[in-house]
């Protein structure tokens, strides 16, 4: 993914669950910031994106995966719709 704050990536912006429990923000910088519940920043780390895919890497180590198909996010067992 190439990062631009002029022109930043289609997919950057507020991805969150149905119930609003998980929020995940994916910043123009190829960083991102997950909330859960009433815990803020409970996950940050960098990703990338290639085609639809996107990959995770949290500043713990841990890895993820996910795909965008049709204007919403599967990742980890979870559906995220973009928060407009």
């Amino acid at each position: 993914m190439k990062n631009n704050s002029t022109h930043p990536h289609p997919y950057v912006g507020m991805w969150v669950t149905e119930d609003g429990y998980i929020r995940h923000e994916l910043l123009p910088n190829g960083r991102y910031d997950e909330a859960r519940g009433d815990r803020e920043s409970a996950y940050q780390g960098s990703y990338t994106i290639t085609g639809d895919y996107i990959e995770y890497l949290d500043d713990t180590g841990f890895t993820a995966d996910g795909e965008f198909r049709d204007g919403v996010l599967y990742h980890a067992g979870m559906v995220l719709y973009r928060e407009e």
